[in-house]
């Protein structure tokens, strides 16, 4: 089985990360994965995006037409990658930052209070886990714990002392979505 994932927002939203921490919770449990960022020159600001593909085989290309899923952490993104998602797909909107309906009547949608969640946290910049949390409860792509162990394993020592908070970030996001 193959899943295609797309998280779009402004550099600074952790876009990247999420994508990044994804991938890699998905190659420890021994999936093939390809992750492809994408960025303005501006980067904090400008916009950011990746695409995750996580297959049970090898991947033939990283290309993504029709996501399964997209996270979208502002308007921009959902006005570009709302049409996108493959019918029976999932949307997942961070309604703190989008003042639309989303327009996609084949897709599951979610409309979730990322960053005011991640607020109740401690930190608005966890909004992005919040977002993980939420894609991960409904898709179920990966074992339980597997996200929470690739936090531990992949973060560098000058953020270990985050974890926490993604974990809880991660959680609330599920919590939510569920």
């Amino acid at each position: 089985m193959q899943t295609e994932i797309i998280i779009s927002g402004f550099g600074g939203q952790g876009t990247l990360y999420a994508g990044q921490l994804l991938a890699y919770a998905a190659m420890d449990e021994g999936k093939h994965v390809t992750w492809i960022p994408s960025y303005g020159p501006e980067m904090r600001g400008g916009t950011a995006n990746c695409t995750v593909v996580i297959s049970d085989d090898e991947i033939g290309s990283p290309t993504v037409l029709n996501p399964t899923a997209v996270l979208v952490m502002n308007l921009p993104s959902l006005d570009k990658y709302e049409s996108l998602v493959k019918p029976g797909g999932w949307l997942i909107v961070n309604e703190s930052m989008v003042n639309r309906t989303p327009d996609a009547p084949n897709a599951h949608v979610i409309l979730l209070p990322a960053n005011a969640i991640a607020q109740e946290i401690g930190n608005e910049r966890a909004a992005n886990m919040v977002m993980l949390g939420a894609l991960q409860a409904n898709l179920h792509l990966l074992p339980e714990g597997a996200l929470e162990r690739a936090l531990h394993a992949h973060t560098a020592e000058r953020l270990k002392k985050f974890i926490t908070m993604n974990i809880q970030a991660l959680a609330r996001g599920a919590e939510y979505a569920a």
